[in-house]
């Protein structure tokens, strides 16, 4: 039988191309989004069968969504093994603009969102004995990042802490938790954000390997860390910036 691996925030972008990748590498998907028609119409994209691909809805800003959500995935595959915490709101307001409100608004969905999914299904899977955790942060959350919000990247430095420290409390439970940080990815999103202009002087003079990321290779990288085989990683930051960032 294969392992289900829950996705969040997976109704479009980053979140669909990592199922894609999951599938491809044997793996059956839940996808899961705030809006659960978005949910259903990618996982109709990323395969016709529901046996394989299952869209729910999962508003990662409430507890009681993941805990909802867990029950509706467990009874339609019948097993989960696997969760990539990977909703995000990603906004660019200049850091003296930002509003109490917008702040809590960023971290509530990407800080608290992976709190919550690293807690419910964590706990599910230290039942188990087993379980595989994905964190998706950010380039931006260990170097401030060079388009991104005060408050995207505050929340995406607090998840590679967070990663580490649920990975210390469930690594004897048989349960891994580990966190990719990409950089700037070839994805509309990204596109949006930053103006042709100086997305054309980010490649010529910025990033090393002039290109923007493969979201195909996070995907790969994703289901590399959610592999039965990746026992012995856990706590780990995983870095694809394209020599943005070299540690």
């Amino acid at each position: 039988m294969k392992d289900v691996i829950v996705i969040t925030g997976a109704g479009q972008g980053l979140g669909e191309c990592i199922a894609k990748a999951l599938i491809a590498n044997g793996f059956c998907v839940a996808i899961t989004d705030v809006n659960k028609e978005k949910a259903v119409e990618a996982a109709t994209r990323v395969s016709s069968s529901t046996d394989i691909a299952a869209g729910f809805k999962l508003d990662v800003t409430q507890k009681a969504d993941f805990e909802q959500a867990l029950i509706d995935i467990e009874a339609h595959f019948g097993q989960v093994q696997g969760l990539v915490n990977n909703a995000a709101l990603t906004l660019t307001t200049p850091v003296m603009d930002v509003t109490a409100e917008e702040f809590d608004k960023v971290l509530s969905v990407n800080l608290r969102g992976t709190l919550f999914g690293c807690q419910v299904f964590g706990a599910y899977f230290a039942d188990k004995n087993y379980g595989r955790i994905v964190n998706m942060t950010s380039l931006a959350g260990q170097n401030g990042g060079a388009a991104a919000g005060v408050h995207y990247a505050s929340s995406k430095g607090g998840i590679i802490t967070m990663t580490k420290v649920f990975a210390s409390n469930l690594a004897a439970k048989g349960v891994t938790v580990n966190a990719v940080a990409p950089g700037p990815m070839d994805l509309p999103i990204v596109h949006e954000l930053v103006s042709p202009e100086r997305l054309a002087h980010l490649l010529e003079n910025v990033i090393p390997v002039k290109a923007l990321g493969s979201p195909d290779f996070i995907g790969s990288m994703v289901s590399q860390l959610v592999d039965r085989n990746a026992f012995g990683v856990t706590g780990a930051t995983w870095d694809a910036n394209g020599g943005l960032s070299m540690r």
